[in-house]
């Protein structure tokens, strides 16, 4: 198989006293993302997405909330070995499309940030990569300020050079 499609997505709880981190930036904000790691949304969404890709589970699966050692963990260690995984299946990255769902703050000025970091991650060209940013116009719980989402769709195709 040449190319190889994935969805990610991932969801969390804001709350206030946690940094809200979404691509490995810290973006400024009263609330941050509650989860058993960092809470970056962006980071996970892409690992469950190159795991949906590979045939290879989700980020529960490499990574459960059970195991201490991922307390508090900075996503880019998910990433890195996610990348990794992928390297080791044959497969590159051909291109990244992330959306996160979040009604305040805004973070359209963050963006460019994200992708240096992404691509940098990834080992990519940053021109392959679209992080975009939408609001629920106040509907549920993200509306309400309470959670905040990332869904990402990814291309990976197969390298004859790897693996």
């Amino acid at each position: 198989m040449d190319f190889r499609i994935g969805h990610g997505y991932d969801a969390h709880q804001l709350v206030k006293s946690t940094p809200l981190i979404i691509h490995g930036v810290k973006i400024e904000s009263s609330v941050g993302s509650l989860g058993y790691s960092d809470g970056d949304v962006g980071y996970h969404s892409i690992c469950d997405a190159i795991l949906g890709a590979l045939s290879l589970g989700d980020l529960g699966t490499h990574f459960p909330s059970s195991d201490i050692q991922w307390k508090d963990a900075d996503s880019i260690i998910f990433l890195d070995k996610v990348i990794k995984l992928m390297y080791n299946k044959g497969y590159q990255i051909n291109n990244i499309d992330s959306t996160i769902v979040l009604q305040s703050p805004h973070i359209n000025k963050y963006i460019v940030q994200m992708k240096r970091n992404l691509a940098l991650a990834c080992n990519i060209d940053i021109n392959v990569i679209s992080i975009k940013a939408t609001t629920t116009d106040q509907l549920g719980a993200i509306g309400r300020g309470e959670g905040i989402a990332s869904s990402t769709i990814i291309l990976l195709k197969h390298d004859s050079n790897a693996g």
